[in-house]
């Protein structure tokens, strides 16, 4: 695996080189790529800029012996001792978000990505790029070697990792795939003891993370990995699907986490996207309900954007979310905090808002402060719940999920729950508000796939003009059955 130090004396970021390489004739300036809001460059530009402050915490190798099982003795196993969480799954909370950049043969993602290597700022001393493929055989053959030596019983994937990020802050992987069940069911621990350390990954793909592994051998058990991409890096979308009024769609998915420099120019972009910032520039908006104003702070055409204080952080209710949903299409809420217990009124003003939305089949953008499975749960909270799990033994157990769908099982295994440990966890006050959460999360799962965000967009090769029309009608009907 070859590691190399970096060099880049002029500063120079991914959008300078592209504006050189342009003016030079080596690239055409391409819209998709540019974009008429920040577009894919800009997207290189953020993370690149978002480095120049980032130090990447110190590597802390483990010892051989730490990585092996812990003896218990008779009385500590009687009472079981709940066992430290190791510190390899716990992902700094400033580690920048990474990127993975997906498109077909020819959409330029590795050269997208090299450019990226090439100008990485300064203060990255040391970086990595490599094959995917040649990357996990590097990982294998290592894993083979400690275990011939020590045993199969050691945790070598946290020491193979500590290696790794010893030798760069940055790894970019080229032709990121999973077609083999060895790589699987390793994948999840590797990538997430690699962020543990500050690793900031950047990789090039062929598939959507959702469209890896599949029909894979156990392919359930590498869902969270699926789950881990999604919640960690950026997932961008480097082919150029294009409306009828041949305006090129954002790249990344609608929800961004977390706050970063990137948040913004990522709400911005969608808003320009779902608005109509030429024949209806940005502007407030006042709505009247049963004599009362809503106050919209940013409007344009069918889209409005908040600040989650603005729309959830006032005494607003089920009337005014469906007002809102009459007069827009598509909404933008910027600052979406996570909501534990101490929340719990925020977040019933949220799920309310949030099953608003889902009924009336409009759009959702977000930007949180935490990923989306922790939006209503924070990780104290989860750990909690796990271990009350472990103590009645609900955890281990996998009868459960028989009474939600794919996303929401999804979302469970990925925090380590299921249905019957959701049901009796004390986190929750009643019934009611368990099945709210369940819901709530299964929805804003579903409101962020590719086919729910390009319904009604009037996508070319989903019908176009008439696509678009046909999901206007499903909108007025909706209209007329809520008043």
């Amino acid at each position: 695996m070859a590691t190399v130090s970096n060099v880049n004396p002029g500063h120079r970021g991914p959008l300078n080189e592209y504006d050189e390489r342009v003016e030079i004739g080596r690239l055409r300036d391409d819209e998709h790529q540019r974009g008429p809001s920040p577009g894919i460059i800009q997207v290189l530009q953020d993370l690149h800029d978002m480095l120049i402050d980032y130090h990447a915490p110190r590597v802390v190798h483990p010892s051989i012996e730490s990585l092996r099982p812990q003896s218990q003795s008779f009385f500590a196993s009687m009472f079981r001792r709940k066992q430290p969480k190791r510190l390899a799954t716990q992902i700094p909370a400033n580690l920048p978000k990474g990127l993975y950049l997906y498109g077909d043969v020819g959409s330029g993602k590795t050269m997208l990505m090299d450019m990226f290597y090439d100008t990485l700022p300064h203060n990255v001393t040391s970086k990595t790029r490599i094959h995917f493929h040649n990357f996990m055989q590097d990982i294998h053959k290592r894993l083979h070697a400690l275990k011939m030596e020590h045993g199969n019983d050691l945790d070598a994937i946290t020491f193979v990792a500590a290696d790794i990020a010893e030798k760069g802050s940055v790894l970019c992987f080229d032709e990121f795939q999973c077609t083999d069940v060895a790589d699987a069911m390793i994948l999840r621990s590797l990538l997430e003891s690699l962020m543990s350390h500050g690793v900031v990954l950047v990789t090039t793909s062929n598939r959507h993370p959702d469209d890896l592994y599949k029909n894979g051998i156990q392919r359930e058990s590498f869902i969270p990995c699926i789950n881990l991409l999604k919640h960690r890096l950026r997932v961008i979308n480097l082919d150029s699907p294009t409306d009828y009024r041949k305006i090129p769609r954002p790249p990344s998915g609608v929800y961004h986490f977390p706050l970063d420099k990137a948040a913004k120019s990522h709400a911005d972009r969608w808003f320009s996207f779902l608005g109509d910032p030429e024949k209806d520039p940005p502007h407030q908006a006042h709505h009247s309900i049963w004599g009362r104003d809503i106050e919209v702070p940013l409007a344009s055409g069918k889209a409005a954007m908040f600040k989650f204080d603005e729309l959830i952080g006032r005494p607003t209710g089920a009337a005014d979310y469906l007002e809102l949903m009459r007069s827009y299409d598509a909404f933008i809420i910027t600052g979406v905090p996570g909501m534990s217990y101490r929340e719990r009124d925020l977040a019933r003003r949220f799920i309310t808002f949030v099953d608003a939305v889902y009924e009336s089949r409009a759009k959702l953008v977000l930007t949180t402060a935490v990923p989306l499975p922790q939006l209503f749960l924070s990780p104290s909270e989860i750990e909690d719940a796990l271990e009350e799990g472990r103590q009645t033994g609900s955890v281990k157990h996998a009868e459960e999920h028989e009474d939600v769908n794919d996303v929401m099982r999804s979302l469970m295994d990925d925090l380590g729950m299921n249905m019957k440990m959701l049901k009796n966890s004390s986190i929750f006050s009643g019934d009611e508000e368990r099945f709210a959460f369940a819901r709530a999360q299964s929805r804003l799962s579903e409101m962020g796939t590719q086919d729910w965000v390009e319904r009604g967009m009037g996508l070319e090769g989903k019908g176009g003009k008439a696509e678009k029309e046909s999901w206007q009608r499903v909108r007025s009907r909706w209209r007329e059955d809520s008043l």
